[in-house]
């Protein structure tokens, strides 16, 4: 999985850093799809599409979509941490969708229909 979303980032023209960036918010969104969506079952199926947006008075973007059909979450019930109180707490975890957000551009959550959830990671690819 990582190689293919690296190997893919860097044929758009990421670089390394950026690169870094992607990999590691697809490595979230998978291991909270995996720990939430599929509770470690591994008959969990996660599908990952890799699709360029854009024209030429739009930024391009570099489209990152994943598939499962486990449990879904609902992200308009989601609130992210107080940071303060995570590290008074000295708390580990827990921090993936406010990584997510951090490192990509767009971080949009659905359903599609039946018991397919997608998350729908967006980077912009450089002017």
């Amino acid at each position: 999985m990582r190689s293919f979303v690296s190997d893919a980032a860097q044929r758009f023209g990421f670089t390394e850093g950026e690169v870094g960036q992607i990999e590691l918010a697809v490595d979230e969104a998978c291991t909270n799809i995996i720990k939430h969506a599929y509770k470690y079952n591994p008959d969990g199926i996660i599908e990952i599409r890799i699709s360029s947006l854009g024209s030429q008075s739009i930024p391009s973007k570099f489209v990152v979509e994943i598939f499962d059909s486990g449990i879904s979450f609902d992200s308009s019930k989601y609130t992210a941490p107080d940071m303060k109180e995570y590290f008074k707490k000295l708390r580990h975890g827990g921090l993936g969708i406010v990584l997510m957000k951090k490192l990509m551009d767009e971080v949009d959550y659905g359903h599609l229909g039946g018991k397919q959830n997608t998350i729908r990671l967006v980077k912009y690819l450089p002017a």
